[in-house]
C-alpha cells in the first residue's frame, strides 16, 4: 500500500524534472550550445548522484515546517505540489517545486489543526527573496571574472567556443548534482516519517538507509520528466526572458550551481560553524529562482534594456499564486480523502 501512496512523490519527482531541468541546462540548450539529448543523459545520472549522496540535509528543515504522519496525508501533499507543477509546466513557467510543496504542507498543517513552524516557514520563504538576488549577484561577480580573463589572454572566439561547450557540460553537471542534493527533499521528504522502508545491507557491506532508498526512488522519477517532458521549459528559460550569449549561459548555470549547493551541503555547513563563520540554512531553495535572478543578473549587467520583464512578470506571478493554488488542492483533496474515501489522513497527538 505504501507504495501506492508514493506514486504522488514519483509524480511530484516527475513534474520536478519536467520543470527543473530547465534550469540546469536551459540556458546551454536555449543558445544551442548543448544539444538536449546530451544534456538530459547528464542531468539524470547527477541528479541521481546528488540526491543520494546529499540528499538529507534540505529535508530536514521541510520536516520541521510540518511533520506529516499519515501516508494517505503524505500522498495528498505530494500529489497537490505536483498538481500545482505540472499546470504550471503546461504554461511553460519554470515554478517553484519547493513552494509548490511548502504550500501543499501548510495545507496539511491547516486541515489537520497541526501547527506551523513559524520559525521554519520564515526560514524557508526568506530563501526565496535571498536566492534570486543572491544567484543575480554571484552571475554578475562571475561574469566579470570571467569577462577579465577572456581579454587578458586574449582568447579567440572558436577556442572560446570549444572552451564554453566543456564548461557549460562541467556545470551543467554540478548543477545537476546540486539540484538532486537540495530538491529530492522536495519530492520524497514528506514520506520519510511514515516510510515502512528498513536499512538495506548491499554487496560489500555497504549499507543504505531507508532515507536513501527514497531519495534513489525519487531522483530516478526526476529523472524520467528531465527525460520525457523538459525540452518545453528549457526553451523558455533559454531564450525567453533575455537573449544570452554562450559565456552568459555558462555563467547562469554556475551561478545558479552554487547557490544550490550553498543551501544543501552539510559538510559546508559543518565546516563554516566549526571555524566560527555563519551558515546558510539548509533547506530547499528554488531551482527556478536562481536561474531566474541569474538570467536577470546578465541582463541588468547589459543595461536591462533587452530583458523581457513581461515574462518575467509572469514568473514571477507563477512563483506567488503556486504555494497559494498547492494550499488550496492540499486542503481540498485531503477532505476528499478523508470523507469520501475513508482513508487516515492525519493520525491526532
Amino acid at each position: 500500500m505504501f507504495l501506492f501512496f508514493l506514486s504522488s512523490g514519483m509524480f511530484l519527482g516527475w513534474s520536478l524534472g519536467a520543470n527543473d531541468a530547465s534550469n540546469v541546462f536551459g540556458t546551454a540548450v536555449g543558445t544551442r550550445m548543448v544539444r538536449f539529448r546530451t544534456a538530459a543523459m547528464l542531468c539524470c545520472i547527477f541528479i541521481i548522484l546528488g540526491a543520494v549522496i546529499s540528499g538529507a540535509g534540505a529535508s530536514h528543515t521541510l520536516g520541521k515546517l510540518g511533520a506529516v504522519n499519515a501516508v494517505a496525508g503524505a500522498f495528498v501533499v505530494a500529489f497537490s505540489a505536483a498538481t500545482s507543477v505540472y499546470l504550471m509546466t503546461l504554461a511553460r513557467y519554470p515554478v517553484s517545486t519547493s513552494q509548490a510543496i511548502v504550500g501543499a504542507i501548510v495545507g496539511w498543517n491547516l486541515f489537520s489543526g497541526s501547527p506551523t513552524d513559524s520559525g521554519a516557514l520564515f526560514k524557508i520563504v526568506m530563501t526565496w527573496v535571498a536566492c534570486p538576488i543572491l544567484s543575480g549577484i554571484i552571475a554578475i561577480i562571475s561574469y566579470k571574472i570571467v569577462a577579465f580573463i577572456i581579454i587578458k589572454f586574449k582568447i579567440h572566439m572558436f577556442r572560446l567556443d570549444e572552451l564554453t561547450r566543456y564548461g557549460l557540460l562541467l556545470v551543467g553537471a554540478f548543477g545537476s548534482f546540486s539540484l538532486g542534493a537540495n530538491n529530492i527533499a522536495n519530492v520524497v521528504g514528506v514520506f520519510l516519517p511514515v516510510s515502512p522502508l528498513t536499512d538495506m545491507a548491499l554487496f560489500g557491506g555497504l549499507n543504505v538507509s531507508p532515507a536513501q532508498q527514497l531519495f534513489l526512488i525519487g531522483s530516478v522519477a526526476i529523472s524520467l520528466g528531465v527525460i520525457t517532458y523538459s525540452k518545453r521549459v528549457m526553451e523558455t528559460v533559454g531564450s525567453g526572458i533575455f537573449k544570452l550569449s554562450p559565456v552568459m549561459a555558462l555563467v547562469t548555470v554556475w551561478a545558479h550551481a552554487i547557490v544550490l549547493f550553498l543551501f544543501a551541503s552539510q559538510r559546508l555547513e559543518q565546516f563554516l560553524s566549526s571555524h566560527g563563520l555563519p551558515t546558510l540554512p539548509l533547506v530547499p531553495v528554488s531551482s527556478s529562482q536562481a536561474i531566474v535572478g541569474a538570467v536577470v543578473g546578465m541582463g541588468l549587467l547589459k543595461g536591462g534594456h533587452n530583458i523581457r520583464w513581461k515574462t518575467v512578470a509572469g514568473i514571477a506571478g507563477s512563483w506567488v499564486t503556486t504555494p497559494l493554488f498547492a494550499c488550496l488542492i492540499s486542503f481540498i483533496f485531503l477532505f476528499v480523502l478523508q470523507n469520501v474515501f475513508q482513508q487516515t489522513v492525519y493520525c491526532p497527538p
